[in-house]
């Protein structure tokens, strides 16, 4: 079986936000990409909300989770078709949904916060799934958790604790939000920069402007997020990979 490139995305939209020019590149290059999309179940009717979720979906401008991550979802096969990748989707929730054994909101009032000790299990459910789709040649890349949400320091938690061979790519927003996070995280690690041209850029604005929930909350519009991504591309004409 060819070698395939995997994309570990924690939410509906961080593998193409990070790496869409990277994989539609790769793509029209006949290399097989899958993302894997983690937090991606969608909640019930009736799914209890903090007023930190509740505060989430104005941003979005959902009413439910139910009616957010069915949306969501739809935003995120539309972008992966855009850059030609496989979209895989599993059912863990959101944090900002994620209810501990005891019925507490794990996330109640704030967002970017350590995960608690209740979150290990997830971890472990994450690498275990990991291990099993994997196959040897397989290349894993993980976000870094520039930004430092939950989320993605689980899911890259999970794929370190597999021992296969690893690289990173820098998170979207959040590496453009937190330059002096962007430079620490990246200390000692080996850069590679996958150059993408003029085509390739437009293709990867093109797959995020299909997150029309989202870009308002993260760029402040469509043509701002367009902004964003030009001027990140043209300081390396391209986006860097980690080891």
């Amino acid at each position: 079986m060819p070698m395939r490139w995997i994309y570990l995305s924690p939410h509906l939209d961080d593998a193409v936000l990070s790496c869409g020019g990277i994989i539609f590149t790769q793509r029209k290059a006949g290399i097989p990409v899958e993302i894997w999309n983690w937090m991606s179940g969608i909640p019930a009717d009736d799914q209890p909300l903090s007023d930190l979720a509740r505060s989430v979906h104005a941003g979005w401008e959902f009413d439910t989770a139910k009616e957010a991550f069915t949306s969501r979802l739809a935003e995120d096969r539309l972008a992966a078709s855009r850059v030609g990748a496989s979209a895989r989707y599993f059912d863990f929730f959101d944090c900002i949904y994620r209810i501990s054994d005891g019925g507490e909101f794990l996330y109640a009032e704030e967002l970017f916060v350590p995960p608690p000790p209740a979150d290990d299990k997830l971890v472990d459910e994450i690498a275990a799934l990991i291990t099993e789709n994997l196959r040897p040649g397989d290349i894993l890349v993980s976000p870094l958790t520039i930004g430092n949400h939950p989320d993605h320091i689980i899911v890259r938690r999970a794929a370190e604790q597999i021992g296969h061979p690893l690289r990173y790519y820098a998170d979207i927003p959040y590496s453009i939000w937190y330059p002096d996070q962007f430079t620490e995280m990246t200390k000692g690690l080996k850069a590679e920069t996958n150059l993408l041209s003029k085509e390739d850029l437009r293709t990867w604005q093109d797959a995020v402007s299909a997150y029309v929930s989202q870009l308002g909350v993260l760029f402040g519009g469509e043509e701002m997020m367009k902004k964003a991504l030009r001027l990140y591309w043209q300081k390396l004409q391209g986006i860097q990979i980690f080891q």
